[in-house]
């Protein structure tokens, strides 16, 4: 009997059909979903298009955005991309897939909009008792004993919050920003690699080439070895340990790139870091 479970990826199988099945009760999505539920759509701005596919819900964008902010997910490749990995951005995005396009062009179109639907979320969460909406702080006060007196605040207190919240969630905004013009997701295959069959290819094209590279060494390294085991074999009363013969398989830690396999890892002298590069020869013919 096997001490290892059992596992198979290609077995099939089947997810709750009711979506609200695929988290727990207490999950954040599920308020996230109900509060958007309650805010107001008249300001959003989805322009009408003349042909094409039906557009997305500016509801299901914007329970999308809160969301994925809510969880440091601020790059709209990334969040797309977590429409298909991320169970609880599934259940939010009620299993569509918005294209990276999509997402960013209804955050700037409509940023201002969603910069109020935030700032009413969380002001609703703060009334249900939470302090934290995932990675977004609501109110920054230190509560050491039970939250309840707290639910009730003078209206002064609630201006200077909802101020507060206004420039948090302005600065969510502007990383989304920032993030869409400067993040690419390093999980993210290059595009031709994205069918198994292509990755598969490419594994086996940088396998073979690491291989070859391995055998080609090994047999340069080959007459020295020859060498240095005859002068070994001729010596009476050999001590020490006998040459190895060259090895022709790659060390388990030799590396490849994908993209570039003539690129190696390099050592910048400028910087503690290693990068794939090329070691550039530079000859000058007089």
């Amino acid at each position: 009997m096997s001490r290892f479970i059992p596992f198979d990826r290609s077995q099939p199988y089947l997810l709750p059909p009711d979506l609200t099945s695929w988290l727990p009760a207490d999950d954040m999505a599920h308020f996230i979903v109900a509060a958007v539920e309650r805010v107001p759509m008249s300001a959003f701005c989805v322009p009408v298009r003349t042909g094409g596919k039906a557009q997305y819900h500016p509801r299901l964008m914007l329970a999308l955005l809160i969301f994925s902010y809510a969880n440091g997910l601020f790059s709209s490749r990334r969040i797309e991309r977590a429409t298909y990995r991320d169970i609880g951005v599934r259940f939010v995005a009620a299993n569509l897939h918005p294209d990276h396009d999509t997402i960013a062009t209804f955050r700037r179109t409509n940023r201002t909009a969603i910069e109020a639907a935030f700032a009413q979320v969380l002001l609703l969460a703060r009334e249900t008792g939470l302090l934290r909406l995932g990675v977004v702080s609501i109110d920054g006060t230190k509560i050491d004993a039970d939250a309840s007196k707290y639910r009730s605040l003078r209206y002064d207190r609630i201006r200077a919050l909802r101020e507060q919240l206004a420039v948090d969630i302005a600065k969510l905004m502007d990383q989304a920003e920032h993030a869409d013009a400067t993040d690419r997701d390093p999980q993210a295959l290059p595009e031709e690699f994205a069918r198994r069959e292509t990755l598969k290819a490419k594994l086996d094209e940088a396998c073979a080439r690491l291989e070859a590279d391995a055998k080609a060494q090994a047999e340069a390294a080959r007459p020295a070895y020859e060498k240095k085991k005859a002068m070994y074999d001729a010596k009476t009363g050999r001590r020490g340990r006998a040459p190895k013969p060259p090895d022709d398989e790659p060390p388990p830690d030799r590396q490849i790139s994908l993209t570039d396999p003539d690129s190696r890892l390099m050592r910048r002298s400028d910087a503690h870091e290693f990068r794939q590069a090329y070691n550039a020869q530079a000859v000058v013919c007089a």
